[in-house]
């Protein structure tokens, strides 16, 4: 290997390294964001609608299950959204 070779191959490497960081630091962040997201809709669900939930479940139980899956559904999508929308701000930010 030529020495202007090596040294490329070494540039790689921190390129590749500081990649690695990179999408490190945002799966950190985005894990830290999702993780609040989620305690702040399991308060809103519980204070808003638990009562009707459990009247549900009560009363209706195969429309409980499927509002349940739905809430569900809506919980993954909906968080999912604002997590990209939060991590694009981020990244647009720091880059």
């Amino acid at each position: 290997m030529q020495p202007a070779e090596r040294g490329s191959a070494k540039n790689v490497g921190q390129g590749m390294k500081k990649e690695a960081r990179k999408a490190l630091w945002a799966f950190g962040v985005e894990i830290v964001v999702y993780s609040a997201l989620v305690v702040v809709y399991f308060l809103l669900v519980l204070r808003f609608i638990a009562g009707e939930l459990q009247n549900l479940e009560q009363r209706h139980i195969v429309l409980y299950a499927l509002v349940a899956i739905a809430l569900i559904v809506g919980q993954a999508v909906l968080l999912e959204i604002i997590t990209t929308a939060l991590l694009r701000r981020l990244r647009g930010r720091s880059e």
